[in-house]
């Protein structure tokens, strides 16, 4: 549970303000922290003195790299890590629910039927790490976390690739004993299979509060795991067969991850529904501290504290919006699912002095048309989902998935099954292409081509357009953009992998004409490094006869670079400049005028032609990439707000009207309708009127991004797992 910082722990963390402890071991600490917007995470660090030696940092990197990989369907989804930092840091989900060993504490052992659920859930997050070739190396109770939704994995910070024997010493016991498997506690090669033994300690924990080598010093238990017999004393007695085999003492002997769920559980029903209530009420308890008033600082011992005499500020009149979220007579209330809270803003007046005139009470907070919550991603670091409007519905692809939505209630409808994923389509006129598998081809993998959904048959169509020599499944491929019936895709070859790109693997980006069937062009990509799952290409779009692309060469090193769409030549390479946060380049493009409109440190204009910066804003303020619409450029500026810049020179036109810029969300760009500026605040949407240049509407939000549903009029907002709509006006 959350306990008081001490007066030595940061303040931040990156960009997120610690607010409590969660826990601190020999390794490091972990925190309780917020988001600007107001989002609850866990960030854990690691120790200054064991952050000073090289394999303990590489480690760390590997633990940030296995979370990733489990992904926020079976594990803590990770939102932001600085390994390279002076205090190394991971940033992840505060899941909503407490330790396995802590809720049989609380609530008893589980029944026969939740202890098989658990059992299966915890064999589908192993399988998505073993198909990485990542074992996990000590799953115990403690390291597993109970939701409502099902369980997640926690803890990485021994996991490794299998074979990998770099950072480990043969004959060397690494794990906590009580779980280990007989070979790890002889410091052998530990497998997918060893950690099958360690989910049958942890089920037989589950079902009776204890393991099946009982407790003691780790020399006793270690001895217990390599040469004792498990204890099954108090286990139901239908799950005896099923786990002794899985802590045979012969690896080879273990049932698969896959065989192992079969047996325990058919996968019917939802996870809560076959938990006791009185552990369903120990994770709502612990779901509604996340927004329980924490325990102050702890204060410095005496002798630290500075007693000189300092005047005092003066003080503010008014509450101030911190007052408002953390404390006193605030309206707040928990949104638990999104991680976040809403808040409603009191009226402030205008920089000027003068009041806001910002429209009657009624057009404040007001409600999404419709939020669906039914949307789980597992992104694992791939791209971003996007929602297009096509054929009468909102399309979702997300791997071998398009959800389908209805734009006037939001009720997920029938989805389509393809091999389209989030950042593999493209709607032109009206109609949905995917970048997916041309089966048929006789070659080991099927290559990649374009198909379209075709709605009367409710079916997914091959076009003529096959990139030759692809492998359609490699999760690198991608669908830029399509322009004049040709497609521009970035697609590879080589054999599959589900932790990033190989260094084997060879991408390239070419031109296909939809039509005709044919390929027009095309032109190598460089060599990703090997496990990076840092996409090609962020954003792209055809302007006139050039292809604008955002294209990431290295880590965070993003360049404009625009190419001739006759040939795919380069015409010219210039650098972005520094961008922290990748989402901010997947905003679409903003081009007109004959020019290129960037974000950052200022808002700056390139020539299309040439590349030739016409103009930049002066430093000062970080701002979000911008939009474009009819000679201006609009920009959400840190501490400024919605901002409007003449698009032929740069000179500021006007900014926001308001003081309530404070948490102006720079992570995404504003979205232009004829009437209103969109953009995020805190954790509301701000429709700014482009004539008065005040707010004129807030909407609750859990989105963070917004994209355009012109055929029906609606503002799309796309959270981590819900997607809602708002009417564009």
């Amino acid at each position: 549970m959350p306990t008081a910082l001490t007066h030595d722990d940061p303040v931040h963390l990156g960009p997120y303000r610690l607010v409590a402890r969660l826990g601190s071991g020999g390794m490091g600490t972990v925190y309780m922290a917020r988001s600007a917007g107001g989002r609850t995470l866990a960030v854990k660090t690691m120790h200054a003195a064991i952050a000073a030696d090289p394999a303990a940092r590489t480690r760390f990197r590997l633990e940030i790299d296995a979370a990733r990989v489990i992904g926020g369907r079976f594990g803590a989804k990770v939102a932001d890590a600085d390994p390279s930092a002076q205090t190394p840091w991971l940033a992840t989900e505060y899941v909503l629910g407490p330790p396995l060993d802590e809720a049989v504490g609380a609530a008893g052992p589980l029944p026969e039927q939740a202890v098989r659920v658990l059992g299966a859930a915890l064999c589908g997050a192993l399988a998505q790490l073993h198909r990485s070739d990542v074992v996990h190396r000590d799953l115990k109770p403690s390291n597993i976390l109970l939701t409502a939704y099902g369980p997640k994995v926690i803890d990485f910070g021994i996991a490794r690739a299998i074979g990998d024997i770099h950072l480990t010493h043969t004959g060397s016991a690494v794990g906590t004993p009580a779980f280990m498997s007989p070979e790890q506690a002889t410091g052998q090669e530990h497998t997918a299979a060893g950690d099958v033994f360690a989910l049958a300690g942890v089920l037989v924990h589950a079902a009776r509060g204890s393991g099946p080598f009982g407790n003691g010093q780790p020399a006793d238990l270690l001895y217990r795991v390599r040469y004792g017999e498990p204890d099954f004393a108090g286990v139901p007695a239908a799950l005896i067969p099923v786990l002794a085999q899985c802590l045979h003492k012969d690896p080879a002997q273990r049932p698969s991850t896959g065989l192992l769920a079969a047996q325990l559980h058919d996968g019917s029903g939802e996870f809560a529904e076959q938990l006791p209530p009185a552990l369903l009420g120990e994770i709502g308890r612990r779901a509604v501290t996340v927004w329980q008033p924490v325990p102050p600082r702890a204060a410095p011992p005496q002798a630290l504290i500075d007693t000189t005499p300092v005047s005092a500020a003066p003080r503010r009149s008014g509450p101030s919006r911190r007052g408002f979220l953390l404390g006193g007579g605030a309206v707040v209330a928990a949104a638990a699912a999104g991680g976040g809270v809403w808040w409603w803003r009191a009226s402030t007046g205008d920089q000027d002095g003068t009041k806001a005139a910002d429209g009657p009470e009624q057009t404040r907070n007001i409600d999404p048309l419709w939020t669906n919550e039914q949307i789980n991603f597992r992104m694992d670091g791939w791209g971003l989902p996007v929602p297009y409007a096509a054929e009468s519905a909102i399309q979702l692809p997300f791997r071998a998935t398009i959800m389908r939505f209805d734009p006037k209630s939001g009720r997920r409808t029938e989805d389509i099954q393809s091999d389209g994923c989030p950042w593999q389509a493209e709607v032109l006129n009206g109609k949905l292409y995917l970048l997916g598998s041309h089966w048929g081809s006789g070659t080991k993998y099927p290559p990649a081509g374009i198909s379209w959904w075709d709605k009367k048959q409710h079916y997914v169509n091959p076009t003529k357009a096959v990139a030759d020599g692809t492998n359609a499944v490699l999760d690198g491929n991608q669908l830029l953009c399509i322009s004049g019936m040709v497609a521009y895709v970035a697609v590879g070859t080589g054999k599959n992998s589900y932790n990033g790109f190989l260094d084997t693997q060879r991408f390239t980006l070419r031109a296909l004409d939809i039509k005709a069937g044919k390929q027009l062009w095309s032109k190598p990509l460089p060599v990703r490094p090997d496990k990076s799952q840092r996409l090609h290409f962020l954003s792209a779009k055809v302007v006139g006869d050039r292809l604008v692309t955002l294209q990431e060469t290295g880590a965070k090193t993003v360049r404009v670079v625009v190419r001739d769409i006759r040939t795919g030549d380069v015409v010219w390479d210039e650098p972005y400049g520094t961008i922290d946060d990748t989402q901010v380049l997947q905003c679409p493009l903003a081009v007109g005028d004959g020019r290129i409109y960037l974000g950052g440190n200022r808002v700056r204009a390139l020539r299309l032609t040439d590349g030739e910066q016409e103009w930049a804003t002066k430093t000062g303020h970080t701002y979000s990439a911008p939009a474009f619409a009819s000679g201006v450029v609009y920009a959400v500026g840190e501490g400024v707000g919605l901002a409007a810049f003449a698009a032929d020179g740069g000179a500021r036109k006007w900014a926001e009207r308001t003081s309530e810029v404070s948490e102006a969300s720079t992570a995404w760009a504003p979205v232009l309708s004829k009437r209103y500026g969109y953009y995020r605040n805190g954790n509301l949407l701000c429709a700014i009127d482009l004539k008065t240049h005040r707010i004129a509407r807030t909407y609750k939000a859990s989105a963070s991004r917004f994209y355009v549903d012109t055929p029906d009029q609606l503002l799309l907002g796309m959270g981590e797992k819900t997607l809602s709509a708002y009417p564009l006006k």
